[in-house]
């Protein structure tokens, strides 16, 4: 991907920018030359890219209130199971409590380097409580006393969550249970699309439908071209 990106500022309070973008990949992405599964398929684009993009497992997480209030932040994808997606979280967040709310979210995943993205759309789900326990305790100890220590998204003093992270860690020591307000979250993709950057704009789209009716063990697919 080349860039030709400037911006302008005709006035204190707007900014504009005038980016140029120019996609070359040499891929080519068609519904015939994609695997049958989008979990597969997804599995293939990431392990691939793993030496070319840094932290190809970012990616925006969009939820919604039961009215239709949307809001979005950056998460770390931890596993992709035969179900779907999975992240964790703290259950008292923002983000927590409208999946709660509303149990249908948006994945963005968006690789810079390789000229990449993929967007999912499904319902959520929590995952079992032995599965985050599982994961909780694989992280290192500091991001354990520090899922204790924050009140994800509540307003706090200056030096407030350092301060209680010291009183755990003096609490807990080495040995630090998983919290019940803390886990994990699994979307089921409903549809799975993955676009390829190429020149003049006419970038290759392909979307994965999940046919209705189908069971979440054995999801059946339409797959289909999409204009850029």
């Amino acid at each position: 991907m080349t860039t030709g990106t400037s911006i302008s500022q005709p006035s204190p309070d707007e900014l504009k920018v005038t980016a140029h973008q120019q996609y070359d990949t040499p891929e080519h992405l068609t519904p015939e030359n994609v695997l049958p599964d989008p979990l597969a398929q997804f599995r293939q684009w990431f392990t691939a890219v793993q030496s070319s993009v840094r932290e190809p497992e970012a990616m925006t997480v969009c939820s919604a209130t039961a009215s239709g209030v949307p809001s979005a932040r950056t998460v770390l994808l931890k596993q992709v199971d035969s179900l779907g997606f999975v992240f964790y979280t703290n259950y008292t967040s923002r983000k927590s409590r409208e999946l709660a709310e509303n149990p249908r979210a948006a994945l963005n995943f968006y690789w810079r380097e390789v000229s990449k993205q993929v967007r999912v759309v499904g319902r959520v789900e929590r995952v079992a409580r032995e599965e985050s326990e599982e994961y909780f305790h694989s992280r290192p100890l500091g991001s354990q006393i520090g899922a204790w220590a924050s009140r994800q998204s509540s307003e706090v003093a200056e030096g407030e969550v350092q301060a209680r992270a010291e009183k755990l860690k003096q609490r807990f020591g080495d040995q630090v249970p998983a919290p019940e307000f803390w886990g994990g979250w699994r979307i089921i993709p409903d549809e799975v699309e993955f676009w390829l950057g190429k020149p003049s704009r006419l970038h290759d789209r392909v979307l994965y439908t999940r046919v209705e009716g189908s069971p979440d063990d054995a999801p059946q697919w339409k797959i289909a071209r999409l204009a850029p």
